[in-house]
């Protein structure tokens, strides 16, 4: 079969910031051997953006209001697909498939019956119609039936892309939710894990303070003091101590994770702030240390890239052995990685290639990812 050439990847994470999508071009059978052809984000309305929002917790007539989000979230994938195409003056006939990562609400691998559940909303079905484009979506639920976590998904595509065969290298990609993974020096067994909080919590103090939806270039943070004893408090959450496979999100670490934590505190918001990117910082360092400490680079991507604060303390906590830089640096830039890589996946499915890595997200074996939605 011809290996496809053309195929769009489309992420929404959990900062519920909009739909980052990519059109790549692959040439020939490498899994590496590819170019971004055109990048589009395109930001959530309020209005979705809140409903989105609010399905994560539990309420009235959730099933009419995720079907009604799931096609307006189709439409914005949709656009988003439009503005790909057209940058790049490509036609849909040309592209093979999109693979669309929808919106997670719920992510419950292994709890309740032993299976759990992760729910990614979109139609896929609706997303086919409007762009003449085969989909590949719910790419994480096979893995959730073979007993995995379903997620991170994305260490299968850096394996591909940023591994080395000279040094121990780490990817952090901090979207919402922080996730790291492990690549060893000569292709050795690839690790990979959420440690913990991205940008979500900061992202959710700065739109209860400033009423801004994100703290530009960690700015704020960095003009506040870090309380030691709340950074303690927090990270003796038994999340952080868990041993991989494991994956978390917005059922964890959310409004009333952080409000319980903050119960009779009297800190500046600030000060508070500032505790808050400390947390993302030594959540994913403190990982690294554990995990993988004879790592010497790690590339960074993902919204958290672009956090200049983020940055500079992960460089410092991350000591002179270690190399901190974007992922700009190897040719990726930080905001493309995550769609790039549900565009590889969706790739993978065509080929009947699997996506997930068992020891990444403890599944059974390797397994076909996706579900299809035909032109």
């Amino acid at each position: 079969m011809r290996a496809p050439e053309f195929c769009i990847g489309l992420m929404s994470g959990t900062s519920l910031d909009g739909v980052d999508g990519v059109l790549a071009r692959w040439s020939g059978d490498r899994d590496d051997a590819f170019e971004t052809r055109s990048f589009t984000h395109r930001a959530f309305a309020p209005a979705l953006h809140d409903e989105l929002l609010a399905l994560n917790r539990a309420g009235a007539d959730e099933i009419h209001r995720a079907a009604l989000a799931a096609n307006a979230l189709a439409r914005d994938c949709a656009a988003a697909v439009s503005d790909l195409l057209e940058q790049a003056g490509v036609a849909a006939a040309d592209v093979a498939a999109i693979g669309a990562h929808g919106q997670t609400v719920r992510h419950r691998p292994g709890a309740f019956d032993g299976t759990g559940y992760t729910v990614q909303i979109l139609d896929g079905a609706l997303l086919a119609e409007l762009t003449h484009i085969d989909v590949v979506c719910d790419l994480r639920a096979r893995d959730v039936a073979a007993g995995g976590q379903g997620a991170p998904l994305v260490p299968a595509f850096h394996a591909a892309c940023l591994a080395d065969r000279e040094t121990d290298v780490a990817v952090l990609n901090i979207g919402g939710i922080a996730n790291l993974t492990l690549l060893p020096a000569g292709g050795g067994p690839v690790g990979g894990f959420d440690c913990g909080p991205g940008n979500l919590l900061l992202d959710l103090w700065c739109r209860r303070h400033l009423g801004r939806p994100y703290d530009a270039d960690g700015a704020w943070a960095a003009g506040g003091a870090i309380d030691h004893a709340m950074l303690q408090r927090w990270l003796a959450e038994p999340y952080f101590a868990r041993l991989p496979p494991k994956s978390t999100g917005r059922d964890l670490f959310d409004a009333s994770w952080l409000d319980a934590g903050l119960a009779g505190t009297t800190r500046r918001p600030q000060d508070v702030m500032a505790t808050l990117a400390e947390l993302t910082v030594r959540g994913a360092i403190e990982a690294l240390a554990r995990h993988a400490p004879r790592t010497t680079r790690l590339w960074v991507c993902g919204g958290g890239a672009f956090n200049a604060h983020l940055m500079r303390r992960l460089a410092a906590l991350a000591g002179p052995g270690v190399v901190v830089r974007t992922t700009a640096a190897a040719g990726l830039p930080p905001e493309r990685v995550e769609a790039l890589a549900f565009a590889w996946l969706a790739r993978r499915f065509l080929q009947r290639r699997p996506g997930n890595l068992p020891a990444v997200t403890g599944a059974r074996g390797v397994r076909l990812l996706g579900a299809l939605y035909p032109a």
